[in-house]
């Protein structure tokens, strides 16, 4: 129950900074007021919360405490040797799952009907970093237990996972500002808004671009990080082509659309039809 708090009020936090941020120096100009899409994006995420909780036996954190009892998974068989070892190794071992795992919602296409609901987001800013549907949630949560299962993560490196996660998501699809500098630093080590912005772009070959949450490290080691979109920041158009009504951003519309018929995408790799 402790971490639980904890990671609510972690995420809380970082949420009501960069609603704040971008208040102040925001990167773009909003197509929809924030008082259509907010109670959308967040209630979706609520929903998606709650259906993890109520559909799954073992949330990270309980996988992780039942692994360490029990002596489960490669770091528990003494394979390091250190626990400080282990921790860092664990977080970063469970942001490339993150990564594969973003990869294949866009290249499987009945992954992509799920996915799609975060990329239809006509605008995109903090509340965006919590718009998944509630079946996604739920697969990366199995995805997730089942990795910390496999490594025996330490429940301590399972928490900052966890915690960096939430708040990466917020942070990066934050509508902010950043100096072109610090922009430029951070990508060092960190994905910033305006590297995730492009994986947002209606573009298919920027769609399938910059596919991390937390480091930029593994789109760069795989050839899918892309610098800049083309027509920058300010004039890309964001979201899915065949989800542009502002009916699509009404919570019941999000929920039923992978039921749709239209995938609403181009495979990984192919070129939009001209006209």
């Amino acid at each position: 129950m402790g971490d639980s708090v904890l990671r609510l009020g972690v995420f809380l936090g970082v949420l009501g900074a960069m609603m704040l941020a971008e208040a102040i120096a925001p990167r773009r100009g909003r197509l929809v007021s924030r008082a259509r899409r907010w109670p959308s994006n967040i209630g979706v995420a609520a929903i998606g919360t709650l259906a993890a909780r109520l559909l799954l036996p073992l949330s990270t954190m309980g996988m992780a405490l039942l692994a360490e009892e029990r002596g489960w998974g490669l770091f528990n068989a003494g394979v390091l040797p250190s626990r400080w070892v282990a921790i860092p190794l664990a977080v970063i071992v469970l942001d490339l799952a993150i990564y594969l795992q973003h990869v294949g919602f866009h290249a499987i296409p009945l992954l992509w009907r799920l996915h799609r609901m975060h990329h239809a987001d006509l605008d995109v800013d903090a509340t965006t970093g919590t718009r998944f549907h509630p079946v996604e949630i739920v697969l990366s949560t199995i995805v997730k237990v089942s990795v910390v299962a496999a490594l025996g993560a330490p429940p301590a490196a399972v928490l900052l996972f966890e915690l960096l996660l939430n708040a990466t998501s917020v942070f990066n699809h934050a509508n902010l500002r950043l100096p072109l500098a610090l922009d430029r630093a951070l990508r060092f080590c960190l994905v910033t808004p305006d590297m995730h912005r492009v994986h947002h772009s209606i573009d298919p070959e920027e769609t399938n671009r910059n596919f991390g949450f937390l480091v930029p490290w593994w789109d760069r080691l795989a050839g899918t990080y892309l610098a800049q979109p083309r027509a920058g920041h300010e004039a890309m158009t964001l979201g899915i082509e065949q989800f542009r009504s502002p009916a699509d951003l009404r919570l019941d519309r999000m929920l039923v659309q992978p039921l749709l018929r239209e995938p609403g995408r181009y495979p990984l790799g192919a070129r939009r039809p001209a006209g």
